[in-house]
């Protein structure tokens, strides 16, 4: 259960990033448009003023490099839990195998070594699943992380945010 929560939510991260974006692409547009034809009436709405791109371009590219980050964040969780899993499965095989050759050399001991190996299995698996758990949840953080200060840096560009509005206050813009 855990495991599936977690893969969702690079998923659930690109839903909201792009919930964000859209907007943002659209309001700029309509900006962008007015300006243009407000001020140079004699020029072509469609030839740049400057060799900047703009604030569409910047937040496509931002857009890109969220989608990529998340991409890369989840091929490692995915390897990660590959790795933990298969390390867990050694494990059990190895504690598996000792416990058979007790059982078969020694009559007497066999139940002894069976415990022994089925707890060393046990607490393989265990420690195998909660680093695998863990280093998922460590990419999942930095991911989220990378996308909220994208969505902030989007943010500050589009007037009448709360980001714009701590932009302007502290004389970024």
């Amino acid at each position: 259960m855990t495991t599936y929560n977690l893969r969702a939510l690079p998923a659930a991260l690109i839903v909201a990033l792009a919930a964000i974006g859209l907007p943002a692409m659209a309001q700029t547009s309509a900006t962008t448009t007015t300006t243009t034809t407000a001020t140079t009436p004699a020029m072509p709405a469609t030839t740049p003023m400057t060799s900047q791109p703009t604030l569409t371009e910047r937040a496509k590219e931002t857009g890109k490099e969220a989608v990529d980050a998340t991409e890369r964040g989840a091929k490692k969780a995915y390897t990660a839990t590959k790795n933990g899993a298969e390390r867990a499965a050694d494990a059990t095989e190895s504690g598996t195998k000792k416990a058979y050759r007790k059982t078969k050399k020694v009559g007497g001991e066999a139940v002894a070594a069976t415990e022994r190996g089925a707890k060393k299995a046990y607490g393989a698996t265990k420690t195998g699943a909660k680093k695998v758990g863990d280093a998922t949840a460590n990419v999942a953080h930095k991911t989220a992380d990378g996308m909220r200060t994208a969505g902030n840096k989007i943010g500050e560009k589009i007037p009448g945010t709360e980001q714009n509005e701590a932009a302007k206050a502290a004389g970024k813009q």
